[in-house]
Parts: structure tokens; C-alpha cells; sequence
């Protein structure tokens, strides 16, 4: 076409970004598992005929959209775009192609305008249950945990594999909830196609070229000159985290240049033997991501602005896990490499950079035990996802049960328990629990259930920062720690493992809070009875503040 001026382009990228916000809330108003259409624990995008990603829904998740963003590359490459057929779409669960772990299925499929490949839609959700030892760290290798699909044909010229969907519903103990997922993955990737179509006859356009030039071409060029104002150099940081067998040490050494942040995870701890290990796509995923939120937050993600950020780290460390290592929950490190990162900015630009939060989400697996199945019990599998704070920020107090870095939000209550027995007693904000500072931590909350007909089920544990809070920075104080235990016992649960909760059992949760940013005795009176009087801190708390008086 003869008009492609820069405003005209312009357009045409707001369009897109458009055409993916209507594809990802296609997939999750079709989705049948709460994790997805509540919670939001997607990703979709639109991609160029060289796979390279130009525009993603501002709804999904880090682990999916930047991880979607290197997949789509591999799938292209594995499938030969000379073979593809208007209405096939592709798809994996393979944990180091997709976003991870076996329970995110991620399809791609290709766009045909004239006879030929002009780009591809792709998209990503959680399925609830793939059989194995069910959602949970207990796998000693990738193959206890589930079904793994290696990159293959879903939908064939519009005929759907009915031999996979067969396989899928065979090895589920969400069987229909499955189904309805894929479904909706689907109608994702056609929603992004004929939207996509319909832009392009829109503005005439016979192929994407020029358009994914001056995307690509304008969001490098952003992205680079936010990283010339940064001051060049190596900053280091360390993070403690619970781990499960051993405490665990996360290192990352960040070298600023002109045109390039680099990462790398040099002295991070080896694998687990349960199943937290992250492949090295997931950890770059929010890595990049958390650099992303400080250079040039306002560029739009996609193949140019992340192209000037990359990720190392040696093999076999806990963030580059190598097969057949178990990963399903490896986002409970994977959502603390933000905190890692943030670390080694906070010494370059420290103005700018939050405290620590909670990072890792409290994400609570449940499904029926072996019995209940055997005697005619309701069988379920859910997984309700908590949140804590986020730490202060330079300029504002954190947020409270808030979830980042992961974006996906919490579950509701009256959703949990119209699909599972289970009754949800309360689910408040922890006072005291956001870590004092001239600005406070976000706070965490407290969730009580119980079984809701006395039927034992069982509770997948994997959270982090019970041993370890979340530090503050520039004198703010840590926040507190997460809690788990049973009313009435004495001992506390540990945050890794399979936990049995017989039917007369009143779980506690207390997710963690975030860090305080500044000394607490700067903190503005009218905050802090502001605090007092809405119950977010108690005369108690207050104590932190005077006595850093």
C-alpha cells in the first residue's frame, strides 16, 4: 500500500495491541478452570511470519508471555511454514519449550492471507490436572509429574487430534475441565487470526513486513536509549530463600553496557531433588520482565524491547535446570528472580527500585484424597492462588495481597467453594505484617478453611519466605514472614510438601508481607494514624516505628 507513514503505522500497532487484549479475554471468558477465567494465568499475542512477537495482552502473566515469545520461535522453526495449512495450530506443554511446567499448554497458529503465512496467534493458559503426583513439589523427575506433550499438531486444517484430546481426558482428574481449557485455547488462537485478518484488510495490508519493521525497529530503539541512562557497570546480589531440602542461595551478577543488560546466575545453588528447579526460559521470563518494569516501562513488550536483555546462568543451577529435573512449581524461585534483579538495579539507580515483596505467590494447590475417589466422594482438583505485599516503593507504600511479579490475581472465595468441599472461613489483610519504613510494605493476608462434608483432601505445598522475609531497603524494615499451620497444633507446616488435611482440620495460611522502603521514623504522621485507625497496624506495630525513632 502506498500510505505507511509513521502515524498510519502508528495506528495500525494500537490496533493490534487491541486485536490481543479481545484474544486473551476470549480465552478467558471460554476457560472452565477458575485459575484462568478468575485468576487470569494466560498470555496472548500476535507474531510476525518470522515468528517474532509484536504486540501481547496487557492480561497474562510474565511466565507466559515472555517465555510465548521464544516459543513461537521454536515451533516455527520444528514445523516447516512450507506445510502449513489455514486452520492447523500447533501446540506443547514441553516445560523448557513452553512457559515451564506441564500444566501451561501453549498452540500457535498461523495466519494465511492469499495463500501464504503473513504471521501466527499463540496463547497459553494453565490446565488444572495432568495426572502424575498431581500439582505439587513431590515429583522426582519430570516424569512423575504428568503428562508431556512434545510439539505436535492439535488441529489439523480445522479437524481437531481427537486421539490427543482422548489422551489428555485420560490422564486428568479434571477430565471436562480440560477439555473446556483447550477449547478455549482455541478459540483464542481463531479469535487472534480474524482479528487480525480483519486489520489487515482494514488497511489493505497483503503481509506484516513493513508494520513489524516499525514496531520492532521503534520499541529497540526506545528500549535502548532508557538503558544509556543508566550508569554503566557490574552490581551483584544475593538473595536466601527457604528451599526445600537445604536453604537455598540465588546470586545474580548484572553488567550494564550501551546497548545491552545482561544477567547471569554464576553462584546460584544447585537442583533440587523435589520439584522448585526452574528451566532457565521461565527465569528469564520474569528476570526480564522485572528490568523491564524500571527500563522503559512504557514501551510496549514485544521481540524489539526485549531483545537488548539477555539471561545466563551455568547448567544445572536452580534456575537453569536440565531435564528430567521435576519443575511443576517452578515458579516459587522462578517469581523471585524480580526481587534478585531489582536487587542489582537498586545499586545503579536506587531512586527508583522497590523494596522486596512476597514475590512468590501463595499458590495452594488441593484435590480430593485416593479414598474419597474410592468411595463415591466429590473428586476435585483446584488451585486457589493468594497473594502477599508487594514491597514499598520509593515514592508509596507497597500494595497489599497484590500480585506481582506474577499478575495473576487472586482467587475468589465463593469461587473456590462452589468447585471444591471446601469451606473458606475468613481471608483478611495481616495488620502489622508490611514492614515499617518512611513507606510501608504491602501487606499480606490470612486465609482459614476447612473441609466442607468432613472429607479429607490433600494441599500441595510450595511457597517461600517463611524463613526469609522480604527486606526492606535504604533502612526500611523486613516484612513478615508467611505462616502456615493447623489450629490447635503446635508446630508450624513447612512450606514444601504434601499435607494431608483430615476432615475436622482448620488450616491457617498468613501469606508474607513486603519490605519497608526508608527509616520508620520518617514516615508521615498522618500515614501512620491513618494506619492505626484502619487496622492495617496496631499500636503494637507502631512500636516499630518509634523505636527507630
Amino acid at each position: 500500500m502506498s500510505d505507511l507513514s509513521p502515524a498510519r503505522l502508528q495506528v495500525m500497532w494500537n490496533r493490534l495491541l487491541a486485536v490481543v487484549e479481545e484474544q486473551g479475554q476470549t480465552l478467558i471468558r471460554a476457560a472452565f478452570s477458575p485459575i484462568v477465567r478468575e485468576c487470569g494465568d494466560i498470555s496472548a499475542g500476535i507474531f510476525d511470519a518470522q515468528g517474532r512477537m509484536l504486540a501481547q495482552a496487557v492480561t497474562g502473566t510474565p511466565g507466559h508471555i515472555n517465555t510465548m515469545a521464544e516459543a513461537v520461535l521454536t515451533l516455527r522453526e520444528r514445523f516447516p511454514v512450507q506445510n502449513m495449512k489455514p486452520g492447523d495450530i500447533y501446540m506443547t506443554n514441553d516445560p523448557w519449550l513452553a512457559s515451564g511446567h506441564l500444566n501451561d499448554f501453549l498452540l500457535m497458529m498461523p495466519a494465511f492471507k492469499n495463500g501464504k503465512v503473513v504471521g501466527f496467534t499463540s496463547c497459553t493458559s494453565h490446565l488444572v490436572d495432568l495426572g502424575g503426583l498431581g500439582m505439587g513439589p513431590e515429583g522426582s523427575d519430570i516424569y512423575d509429574e504428568g503428562l508431556l506433550i512434545p510439539p505436535c499438531k492439535m488441529v489439523d486444517q480445522g479437524e481437531l487430534n481427537s486421539l490427543l484430546m482422548d489422551i489428555v481426558r485420560a490422564n486428568s482428574r479434571e477430565p471436562i475441565a480440560n477439555e473446556g481449557d483447550i477449547y478455549a485455547l482455541i478459540a483464542c488462537c481463531e479469535a487472534g487470526v480474524t482479528r487480525l485478518l480483519g486489520m489487515m484488510d482494514e488497511f489493505a495490508l497483503d503481509d506484516l513486513e513493513a508494520l513489524a519493521t516499525y514496531i520492532i525497529d521503534t520499541s529497540r530503539k526506545g528500549t535502548l536509549d532508557a538503558i544509556a541512562e543508566l550508569p554503566e557497570g557490574t552490581y551483584k546480589n544475593m538473595l536466601r530463600m527457604d528451599g526445600y531440602e537445604n536453604e537455598l542461595e540465588l546470586h545474580a551478577t548484572l553488567t550494564v553496557s550501551k546497548d545491552q543488560l545482561l544477567v547471569d546466575f554464576d553462584g546460584t545453588s544447585g537442583c533440587s531433588r523435589k520439584g522448585i528447579n526452574v528451566p532457565l526460559n521461565y527465569a528469564t521470563a520474569y528476570t526480564v520482565f522485572a528490568m523491564r518494569c524500571i527500563v522503559g516501562p512504557d514501551i510496549p513488550n514485544n521481540a524489539g524491547s526485549l531483545e537488548p536483555f539477555k539471561v545466563t546462568g551455568p547448567k544445572g543451577c536452580i534456575l537453569n535446570a536440565q531435564r528430567p529435573v521435576p519443575v511443576a512449581m517452578r515458579h516459587t524461585l522462578g517469581q523471585v528472580t524480580p526481587d534478585l534483579v531489582l536487587g542489582c538495579l537498586h545499586q545503579a539507580v536506587p531512586d527508583l527500585v522497590p523494596a522486596e515483596g512476597a514475590s512468590c505467590m501463595f499458590d495452594l494447590p488441593m484435590r480430593h484424597a485416593p479414598e474419597v475417589a474410592r468411595d463415591g466422594g466429590q473428586e476435585f482438583a483446584i488451585e486457589p492462588v493468594h497473594n502477599g505485599g508487594t514491597g514499598a516503593r520509593p515514592h508509596a507504600d507497597g500494595l497489599s495481597a497484590t500480585a506481582y511479579p506474577s499478575g495473576v490475581y487472586g482467587s475468589q472465595v465463593e469461587i473456590t467453594e462452589s468447585v471444591a468441599p471446601v469451606i473458606m472461613w475468613r481471608r483478611e489483610l495481616r495488620p502489622d505484617s508490611g514492614g515499617a519504613g518512611q513507606y510501608r510494605g504491602g501487606l499480606g493476608q490470612r486465609i482459614e478453611m476447612s473441609a466442607a462434608n468432613d472429607a479429607p483432601f490433600i494441599v500441595f505445598l510450595s511457597v517461600e519466605r517463611l524463613k526469609f522475609p522480604a527486606l526492606g531497603r535504604m533502612g526500611g524494615q523486613p516484612g513478615a514472614p508467611g505462616r502456615i499451620r493447623i489450629r490447635g497444633r503446635e508446630n508450624d507446616i513447612p512450606g514444601k510438601g504434601e499435607l494431608r488435611v483430615e476432615g475436622d482440620d482448620y488450616l491457617i495460611f498468613e501469606t508474607p508481607g513486603g519490605g519497608g522502603f526508608g527509616a520508620p521514623n520518617l514516615r508521615d504522621p498522618e500515614a501512620l494514624n491513618s494506619d492505626l485507625k484502619r487496622g492495617l497496624v496496631t499500636d503494637i506495630g507502631a512500636k516499630a516505628y518509634e523505636e527507630n525513632a
